[in-house]
């Protein structure tokens, strides 16, 4: 028999445990996991969290027997099944429904054995039998309706029908990640491994894998750092709970979803003294923020929604007090009645047409959540309001005083591989500050600053170059933060974020007084962070009234209706959109390349300038260099280290001209 998510009911029999048995595991010498002790029936839904590099990515190698454990063992009840999301993928030419059947091993066997033995006309005695038995097996698994399985995972992930047949060679990265985790989705699984799922997908597609997975009955894992995901999806939270440099962490399985483990652990926490303290300053903030807030509220349902989002983080917020993060926003620079204006704004790529006769006004304490299906248009308006992409009829208005902070996936590439945090934030200081004609910032006060992005110690002078994508996002936002913005633009920032620093932002954005505009499939950010929402699609941009669960309601409603006779026709335009939108990034990208080689070439002598003044200044802090004896080489020294000076000044000018031109490319 197969479930509604297409998995044997027998999978999940009864006394079908994993076993933890006294297991360690390593990575290149490093222990990331000591001594685990701990038992999983089959059927629990585990969320797995800890901090980035703690090792949950190793646990699910060694859950696969990718990785043998240190010491100890990981014991799986014979037979089990495992699936888990493929990182990389081939550009394949087989269709995308082909590729998630492929998910299924055993369909496809018997498949081919089924087709195979009935095209043989000269068949040996006995294929009769042979044939019964692959039928009968066929229809246990519920093989014959295994295309319509596979065609309605890819309708949930957001594919349409026309996507179907369209091999995947054709999709772009994230797309294809969708498809990689439809393929496991279709595997008959007993342990189902996910690893970030939410990563490359939109809201609605989140929203349905919510769906999807409450009606799986094998045995989940999955590792997250969106915490309503991990609310819906999971029933037991697995933490990695540090235990020093050289003892890695230790398991510990909570009963409950995330917000039961936060729970827990805060009441773990206020055991100690210090701890309890830095919980009752955050529930006081909160406290007085949440009455603030009421108090001035005006839109009922969008109101009482936030207020009881911002109740929630009040009850969380003891749970995170051992954060390494903790950064506020400063007071936004400019004042104006109305930010931005647009009137019958038409917005898209050539010749293809996004979004048409956009109206809005955007007000200085405007809170706005953008939602809508992948490739509706979010994004595209989000660079509409930066300024990044001009509209092609209608116009756009913007107060004079206008400092827009816009944060969005590629401008982690705009961070330069060869400086470091400090160099990135030094600069940007120096830039407000000629602008605003105010003293430079003291080098102390830039690393507290970075402090509260967890760039400490040597990381803070580390090049960037060798950062991860969590640490290249923080160090986007912290610049964003730096620079007192009274417009803030965010499309997708919590990508690449833990829960630790997605917890950090949320509570910087509550206090936060300029304008907000947020794209987001982590709902958390949403419900808490924004006033009311816009929906974007079918080419317009329109309040949608009400809450994030009215959201889902109204999704639900719509996948139940019958499509349209024209929704087969849109799927062209939808390819169009794509290509127009590839095209884009193609122009900006062939205007972007001889700025960033002139750029890193700027870098690249900046570097060595700077090294050469730096042994000079060791030179001459040294009392010898006064000596008598010394007084030619002094002077040739002290002439050096001024033209030095001149010609670093002026590639550091260079340097910030051709940024601001790379800026404005897009």
């Amino acid at each position: 028999m197969v479930n509604g998510a297409g998995c044997p009911a027998a999978l999940t029999e009864c006394g079908a445990m994993l076993r933890f048995a006294d297991c360690s595991l390593a990575r290149a010498g490093r222990l990331l996991v000591s001594a685990a002790n701990l038992t999983v029936d089959a059927g629990r839904r585990v969320g797995v969290v800890g901090a980035n590099g703690a090792g949950k990515s190793s646990l699910f190698a060694a859950l696969r027997g990718e990785l043998a454990p240190e010491r100890g063992d990981i014991v799986r009840p014979p037979g089990w099944v495992i699936a888990h999301v493929a990182q990389e993928m081939p550009a394949a030419t087989v269709s995308a429904l082909d590729w998630v059947l492929d998910g299924d091993r055993e369909y496809r066997r018997l498949a081919r054995l089924l087709e195979t033995t009935l095209a043989d006309e000269a068949a040996p005695e006995g294929t009769g039998a042979a044939l019964a038995e692959a039928h009968e097996r066929m229809a246990a698994i519920g093989g014959y309706a295994a295309p319509a399985r596979a065609a309605g995972l890819l309708a949930g992930l957001g594919f349409t029908e026309a996507d179907a047949a369209r091999p995947v060679a054709a999709f772009s990265g994230g797309w294809r990640m969708r498809l990689n985790l439809a393929q496991a989705l279709m595997c008959r699984s007993d342990l189902l491994l996910l690893d970030e799922p939410t990563n490359h997908l939109d809201l609605d597609a989140v929203l349905w894998l919510e769906d999807w997975l409450g009606r799986y009955p094998g045995t989940l894992f999955v590792i997250s750092h969106d915490r309503d995901f991990l609310d819906r999806a999971t029933d037991c939270t697995l933490h990695f709970e540090p235990a020093g440099p050289e003892h890695g962490s230790v398991l510990r399985l909570y009963s409950g979803n995330y917000s039961a483990f936060e729970t827990q652990r805060a009441q773990a926490l206020a055991v100690q003294q210090a701890a309890r303290e830095r919980q009752q300053r955050q529930i006081r903030h909160l406290e007085a923020f949440i009455n603030r807030f009421r108090a001035k509220a005006t839109k009922a349902r969008q109101a009482q929604s936030r207020i009881k989002a911002l109740s929630r983080l009040e009850h969380i917020a003891p749970a995170h007090v051992d954060s390494p993060f903790s950064f506020r926003f400063f007071e936004p620079k400019g004042d104006a009645r109305q930010l931005i204006r647009f009137e019958g704004v038409r917005l898209g790529y050539g010749e293809t047409v996004v979004l048409d006769q956009v109206e809005l006004s955007l007000l200085p304490t405007a809170r706005i959540g953008l939602l809508g299906r992948n490739g509706a248009g979010k994004s595209t308006l989000v660079k509409a309001l930066a300024g990044v992409l001009t509209p092609s009829a209608g116009m756009r208005r913007e107060a004079h005083n206008l400092r827009v902070a816009y944060f969005a996936q590629h401008q982690l590439e705009q961070l330069s591989a060869v400086l470091s945090p400090l160099a990135h934030l030094d600069r940007l200081d120096l830039r407000e500050a000629e602008a605003e004609g105010r003293a430079r910032a003291r080098e102390q006060d830039l690393r507290d600053f970075l402090g509260g992005f967890d760039f400490r110690g040597d990381r803070v002078v580390a090049p960037v170059g060798s950062f991860s994508g969590g640490e290249k996002a923080r160090l986007a936002l912290a610049l964003l933060v730096y620079a007192r913005p009274n417009l803030l633009l965010l499309d997708e920032p919590t990508n690449h974020l833990d829960i630790e620093m997605r917890h950090a932002l949320t509570m910087a954005l509550q206090d936060y007084s300029g304008a907000l505009v947020v794209v987001a499939h982590d709902r958390h950010i949403l419900s808490a962070c924004c006033d009311e929402f816009w929906l974007v699609g079918d080419g317009r941009v329109t309040p949608f009234d009400g809450d994030l669960d009215d959201y889902r309601q109204w999704l639900v409603a719509r996948r139940s209706q019958p499509a349209a006779p024209a929704a087969a026709a849109a799927s062209p335009s939808r390819r169009d959109e794509r290509r127009a939108e590839a095209e884009e990034r193609q122009r900006v990208a062939t205007l972007r390349r001889p700025l960033q080689r002139r750029i890193e070439a700027i870098e690249r002598e900046l570097a060595t300038l700077c090294a050469e003044r730096d042994r000079i200044d060791a030179w001459l802090a040294d009392e010898a260099a006064y000596a008598a004896e010394e007084a030619s080489e002094l002077a040739a020294r002290t002439r050096r280290r001024g033209e030095l000076a001149r010609r670093i000044e002026a590639l550091e000018n260079d340097w910030l001209a051709a940024h601001e031109e790379l800026q404005q490319t897009g």
